[in-house]
């Protein structure tokens, strides 16, 4: 099954540049998953095991690294990566 998240991430900081960066950093790590980025979130696309294994990892690396963050996310079914 293929599955499609917008995530948006905001850090509870005055810093927010960083946190934000560091996680899409992160998110490459995942051969498996194709990321699209704009300034308002950060689209995932991929198998369903690879792209919540990839928000699992990632999120519970983004709380312990930086700690209070809020993540907003939607997760629609199929690949909906534009052509």
């Amino acid at each position: 099954m293929k599955l499609t998240v917008d995530i948006s991430k905001y850090p509870l900081t005055e810093d927010y540049i960083e946190p934000i960066r560091g996680f899409i950093d992160e998110l490459t790590k995942f051969d498996k998953v194709h990321i699209i980025t704009n300034t308002l979130s950060t689209q995932l696309f991929g198998d369903y095991d690879d792209v919540m294994e990839a928000l699992q990892v990632c999120i519970k690396w983004s709380f312990n690294k930086y700690g209070k963050v809020v993540f907003v996310c939607k997760f629609l079914h199929g690949d909906l990566r534009p052509s």
